[in-house]
């Protein structure tokens, strides 16, 4: 379903993605850890073609999207829902207008199937009634379920997740994690998943590559990595700060 191939992207001088490589199959669900900073969430937007590369490839369903048009990457991103790190929710529009958005310029759906599909979006992340109350007037648990609920209510094939869990309770965060689980057991989607959520990704990857200087260092399932006796990756998985890095 998707192909990265020595992916290469720099910020003026800095390097931040030096060659990465990883393929993940249809119905995947790949979670990508690794330091702040490090690359995570630019990957993440190679992967829908909102970055263009320096260098190398994504293929998406085996096309090469890394010099298509924008006319092109529409075609492309409609394969894709995401849920951005901060829900990304408009500020001005209700529930139920955020959660159908995409559907505001498709030609041929008439608004009873629209709000059909809303509504069942939203029982899927167990929001039901909410269609009517704006963003101001949810917790950040809530706003996540309807980010989420707008990145499937068009039946992708593919959803990436930027820190889902990122800012939430541990319990609110469980709830989240669960909620991706049953979205892409129900739905057969492709699940990326960005996350220092060391939880988060133990629980709802099938497998977990570890993003470090700009290239995949690690990848296993999640017994794998959390087992790894590499200094890097046991650093990370324990959340242990290196000493020499502050002062001692």
């Amino acid at each position: 379903m998707i192909e990265v191939s020595k992916l290469r992207k720099l910020f003026g001088t800095q390097t931040v993605l030096d060659g990465v490589d990883f393929s993940i199959e249809k119905g995947e669900s790949v979670v990508i850890i690794g330091r702040s900073g490090g690359g995570k969430s630019v990957l993440l937007k190679h992967l829908i073609g909102l970055l263009t590369p320096d260098g190398g490839e994504v293929r998406v369903a085996g096309q090469n999207i890394a010099n298509l048009t924008e006319r092109q990457l529409l075609k492309v991103r409609a394969k894709f829902g995401m849920l951005f790190q901060g829900a990304a929710l408009f500020d001005s529009m209700s529930v139920a207008e955020n959660v159908g958005f995409a559907f505001r310029n498709r030609a041929g759906l008439a608004p009873e199937e629209i709000n059909r599909r809303v509504t069942e979006a939203l029982a899927m992340v167990d929001l039901r009634g909410i269609e009517n109350k704006s963003p101001s007037e949810l917790s950040g648990g809530m706003k996540k379920r309807v980010g989420l609920a707008r990145a499937i209510v068009y039946q992708p094939e593919i959803v990436l997740y930027d820190e889902p869990t990122t800012g939430l309770d541990p319990i609110v965060a469980d709830s989240i994690d669960r909620l991706i689980m049953r979205v892409r057991d129900r739905l057969e989607v492709t699940s990326v998943v960005v996350t220092h959520d060391m939880r988060s990704a133990r629980r709802v990857g099938n497998r977990i590559l570890m993003l470090h200087q700009g290239r995949i260092y690690a990848s296993g399932s999640p017994e794998e990595i959390f087992a790894s006796q590499d200094p890097v990756v046991r650093q990370f998985v324990d959340g242990v700060a290196d000493p020499q890095e502050i002062g001692f």
